[in-house]
């Protein structure tokens, strides 16, 4: 049977692909990259830097593509029998990672080149070296053939139960749906919000007004609708993903990841998951992050608790509410907010046509960068709804592939995140360019309407460019250190600096436009999105603080085997909580964050981002958002380097000093 995915494609043959050619596929990359290693192995030349490492870093470069492409649907347009797949193949990659890193033939290799040649040789290569040696030392390479044993079945363990955990959020999020059928349960939700949920509806051959627990549906209920009971209804819906009696419940899989990974440190050598991770991220130690937060809470606090007690006397003042509950917070603050501020995400949103915002990213990005974006109608696509743009420098020098997917719908997850198809690397003398993508959940267009978004929206969107152009712009050698593949601590600053420029009046004149009149943002507006930027600030942070907190809580090794995971939550956010609990939320149960993806151990990496990102803006802000030689500095120390060089250095070559937190404390209002 022909394969598409085995044949030599320059783009990722999406309408070619069928789900039965993914696990044929990898498991036949699987054993390429196999062969690939055992060459290295077997090589009788001296172990070299050219003839093992540099030949590590690019074995297993076909794999590497076809598990990219895979994975990424699995998450953007998956269905039961891709889920099934995953669970299938997950357990392989896993074994396959550890047949290399356990490798003792290959490891004694990469240890005679790391002896002989690290101080000899500099720059990218050396950071290189370092990178694959560590990940032998730390992936077991020095353990006994027993608890090599034990670590595979761990590996193969923790690939299935985090996939799992996803999978489960997934099918909770696609079960619950509420279906509205009297108007008057519309009460004070916007037109477009009202005209979304029909649509909704009518997409599922339905009467009524149909709102879910996507984010496009859920937060504008959450904000506007008056009718209590049905927020209280939305809310514990969706705080109880992954926590309810069902095939979905996420408890034992949360227990049984956080003690596999607390057990894999401990057979390594280290204290904790926390102390493991750590080891590989700017901030170093469990310690520091700790300190870091706990600065921050102590900061944060008084202004939180201030906040907190203002919503409460105003939800009393305006409807008699004694108590106030999760399910009113977003509703007051929303009422709150145009009150003080006389601001609307309503009223913003005929400014921020999805598709002004996007071309407003892209000039962004050619004023700081000289990247140009043009629409590219050859390449395949994995849904009609993708986007996909040819990027190009001023002098016409092809940079990158980049696609754009922005709708929620059954078979894609919650939230937004960038992802790559294809790695830059210099591979056989070629700077081969990058294939970048970011994938996010906005309204989509009705019948009347175009796809409008919140300013929450319009910054989600720059974040997530930015991550795009990190990955667009790197320009190393070694496709293991490209683009976004630095320290998780690191990785958000491109991202979370892009925000900054949806604030700032210059920016906002390209592209907020009025979708009907074109008519520019008025002044006003500008000035009272910098003016509410700071409202409730220390909620918000208190709000990241907890959930940095709960993650290194998770991972400290502290976990007794009787307690529940609510019970543990609970202690967790003993120091940051001012809403009272809920019984039937659980916020572990649906954080895949942590369960799912990367960022155990380093969910604090946000705020710790916040400071990087919040100083280096006012390097910009000093000689001028769109400065020639700030961007061109930040483009040639953070964009291209990856992570060829230690991430501090980076910074502080761009910045010219360490970072302090006075830029955040200040941006943020609670200096």
């Amino acid at each position: 049977m022909s394969n598409p995915l085995l044949d030599n494609f320059e783009t990722p043959p999406f309408e070619k692909i069928k789900n039965d050619h993914y696990f044929v596929a990898i498991a036949s990359s699987i054993k390429k990259a196999e062969a690939e290693i055992e060459s290295i192995v077997k090589n009788v030349e001296s172990p070299s830097f050219q003839n093992t490492i540099e030949a590590l870093d690019y074995a297993g470069k076909q794999l590497s593509r076809v598990t990219s492409i895979f994975f990424n649907l699995n998450s953007a347009e998956t269905n039961d029998e891709i889920q099934k797949i995953a669970q299938d193949i997950s357990p392989l990659l896993s074994e396959f990672r550890n047949d290399i890193t356990l490798n003792a033939a290959l490891f004694e290799k990469v240890k005679a080149v790391y002896e002989s040649s690290y101080n000899q040789l500099e720059g990218e290569q050396k950071r290189l070296l370092e990178k694959h040696y560590k990940s032998f030392t730390r992936n077991g390479a020095l353990l006994n053939e027993e608890k090599q044993e034990r670590l595979r079945d761990i590996d193969k363990q923790l690939s299935q139960k985090t996939l799992q955990f996803g999978q489960n959020i997934l099918a909770d999020t696609n079960a619950f749906e509420m279906l509205l059928t009297e108007e008057s349960d519309l009460k004070g939700l916007p037109e477009g919000v009202i005209e979304a949920a029909k649509q909704m509806a009518k997409d599922k051959e339905k009467e009524g007004w149909l709102v879910t627990l996507d984010y496009p549906s859920y937060i504008p209920f959450m904000q506007y609708a008056e009718n209590r009971a049905l927020r209280k209804r939305m809310s514990i819906a969706f705080g109880a993903k992954g926590f309810q009696e069902n095939d979905n419940n996420n408890e034992q899989l949360i227990k049984d990841i956080v003690s596999l990974r607390h057990h894999r440190a401990l057979l390594l050598g280290y204290d904790s998951h926390a102390h493991f991770t750590l080891e590989e991220r700017m901030a170093k130690s469990p310690d520091m992050v700790m300190n870091f937060l706990n600065d921050l809470l102590e900061k944060a606090m008084p202004f939180a608790k201030r906040e907190y007690k203002e919503l409460e006397e105003y939800a009393k003042q305006l409807d008699g509410i004694d108590r106030l509950e999760k399910w009113d917070s977003a509703y007051y603050s929303e009422k709150l907010k145009q009150e003080r501020f006389s601001f609307d995400d309503e009223v913003l949103k005929p400014y921020f046509k999805l598709e002004n915002v996007l071309e407003g990213a892209f000039t962004v990005a050619n004023k700081l960068f000289d990247l140009n974006f043009s629409v590219n109608t050859k390449v395949e696509k994995y849904h009609k709804d993708v986007m996909v743009y040819d990027v190009t420098d001023n002098e016409g020098n092809y940079v990158s592939l980049f696609y754009a997917d922005f709708f929620p719908r059954e078979g894609k997850r919650a939230g937004a995140w960038m992802t790559s198809y294809k790695s830059q690397q210099v591979f056989e003398g070629n700077n081969e360019r990058p294939q970048v993508s970011i994938v996010c959940n906005f309204t989509k267009p009705t019948e009347t309407k175009p796809s409008l978004l919140t300013f929450n929206e319009v910054t989600t969107l720059f974040h997530e460019f930015g991550h795009a152009l990190h990955g667009m712009l790197a320009n190393t050698t070694y496709p293991s250190l490209s683009g976004t593949s630095v320290y998780w601590d690191f990785v958000e600053l491109p991202s979370q600096i892009m925000e900054n420029w949806c604030y700032e009046k210059e920016a906002l004149e390209l592209f907020a436009k009025h979708y009907e009149t074109n008519e520019v943002i008025p002044m006003e507006y500008i000035q009272k999105i910098k003016a509410a930027a700071t409202f409730q600030e220390g909620m918000l942070t208190l709000r990241q603080l907890s959930f940095g907190m709960l993650d290194m809580t998770w991972h400290s090794g502290k976990l007794a085997d009787n307690i529940s995971v609510k019970t543990f939550e609970k202690e967790a956010f003993s120091k940051t909580q001012l809403y009272p609990d809920v019984s039937e939320n659980c916020m572990s149960t649906a954080f895949a964050h942590i369960f799912q993806g990367g960022y155990s151990s380093g969910y604090y990496s946000y705020k710790w981002a916040e400071v990087l990102d919040a100083d280096a803006f006012a390097y910009f802000k000093e000689e001028g958002i769109f400065n020639k030689n700030v961007s061109k500095k930040f483009q040639e120390t953070i964009l291209t380097k990856g992570g060829t060089i230690d991430p501090m250095e980076l910074y502080v070559s761009f910045r010219g000093g360490l970072p302090t937190n006075d830029a955040l404390l200040e941006r943020s209002g609670l200096k």
